[in-house]
């Protein structure tokens, strides 16, 4: 039986740095470091009752809400919440039209 010797290895960063080429990729990345801020934006109260869920195609981020009446609070906050996300978004270069918040989308994490 022949022996067979491996010393093609790819290295991990290599493989890391191909995978964050990926254009897929890159975009999950930065809706994940944008989801992360929005306790800062909605403030201790709302952070507990709202959280992002999903980015539609047309710059709609949704905020699944634990409750109907915690969509409808965060509706009527909609314009100061899109202003305070204004320097997040600069930074991470995602463009933000519109907020959706869904009572639907709550789920409760299992810890």
């Amino acid at each position: 039986m022949k022996k067979v010797l491996y010393t093609n290895f790819v290295s991990t960063e290599e493989i890391i740095a191909d995978m964050l080429e990926n254009k897929d990729i890159k975009k999950a990345i930065t809706r994940s470091n944008l989801y992360k801020f929005w306790s800062k934006v909605a403030g201790k109260k709302f952070a507990e009752k709202s959280k992002p869920h999903s980015m539609l195609g047309s710059g709609v981020m949704v905020i699944a809400c634990e409750n109907a009446i915690v969509a409808q609070e965060l509706m009527l906050k909609k314009t100061q919440l899109i202003l305070k996300l204004q320097p997040y978004l600069k930074s991470l270069k995602i463009k933000i039209k519109d907020l959706k918040f869904d009572p639907k989308k709550w789920q409760i994490e299992d810890n």
